[in-house]
């Protein structure tokens, strides 16, 4: 007998006797790890307490209540409105830059201005759709501005939205002579942004904008189309980015939220199916 097999032999024997013990020993593994997205800023409860207003009510009424809840916020300049965007907008995974809306591409915040390869500040609602132009309130309204690469911003223009048309080569959107369809990933933000100037603008000494079934709205206060607004905001979910858009304009720059990111059933019961 080799010494191995003696050792072996002593020490069956020696656990067999329970003079000496054996713990089993458990190999480690590291814990997965999760990259986690934006994160939410204002806490559920606070959120809650700021519909209680609206709870129970649906139709017209709703309407009026959420308005009364988002009305009066505070206003940004058009100038200010450059700084909050690289706040707001600002690419997760590079805090050096933010992501356009409609391109999807990561631009540096200092690439901002007026010229091609450059950003700017996309009016989601036009603003030539009630010719309120970039003046305080809703032409600095932080709910429906967007960083956007200047030549698709112009492409877009002021178009109302809708399904349909022509490829356009600078993102992955159609258009044609009455409507703009952006990228799926963005159609329910696009639909909550339109559903918010509609709520939070009633008129009452300031401009009354409507979502409309109509496209070709001119210089109406009306912004299409409704139905497939509708659509798009069932199509395309609410995710981690708007919640943490919606809450970072409600805590540090206009005090309000946009109630179609926090409760999109909100449209059917304002709008309908």
């Amino acid at each position: 007998m080799n010494w191995k097999s003696k050792i072996s032999g002593a020490l069956v024997a020696a656990l067999a006797l329970g003079s000496i013990s054996f713990t089993p020993v458990i190999a480690k593994t590291e814990p997965t790890k999760i990259v986690a997205g934006p994160q939410q800023v204002t806490s559920q409860s606070t959120i809650d307490a700021y519909y209680l207003p609206a709870s129970g009510k649906s139709g017209a009424t709703l309407k009026a209540a959420l308005h009364d809840i988002i009305d009066n916020h505070t206003q940004v300049s058009y100038d200010t409105v450059w700084t909050a965007l690289k706040e707001t907008d600002q690419d997760p995974n590079n805090a050096n830059n933010v992501i356009e809306l409609y391109t999807g591409k990561s631009i540096a915040k200092s690439s901002n201005g007026g010229n091609v390869g450059q950003w700017n500040r996309e009016h989601v609602w036009a603003k030539s759709h009630g010719d309120f132009g970039t003046s305080n309130g809703p032409g600095t309204d932080l709910h429906h501005l967007r960083a956007e690469d200047v030549v698709v911003n112009s492409a877009r223009g002021n178009l109302d939205f809708d399904n349909g048309g022509t490829k356009y080569a600078g993102c992955d959107c159609y258009r044609d002579s009455d409507s703009w369809e952006p990228p799926t990933r963005v159609k329910g933000d696009i639909a909550r942004m339109i559903f918010y100037m509609a709520v939070r603008y009633e008129g009452g000494g300031e401009i009354d904008l409507e979502a409309s079934e109509n496209v070709s709205n001119g210089t109406n206060p009306l912004h299409g189309k409704l139905s497939t607004l509708k659509a798009w905001n069932k199509l395309d979910p609410v995710d981690a980015t708007e919640i943490r858009r919606n809450d970072i304009i409600f805590e540090k720059w206009q005090k309000n939220r946009n109630p179609f990111i926090d409760h999109p059933e909100y449209v059917t019961s304002i709008w309908g199916n």
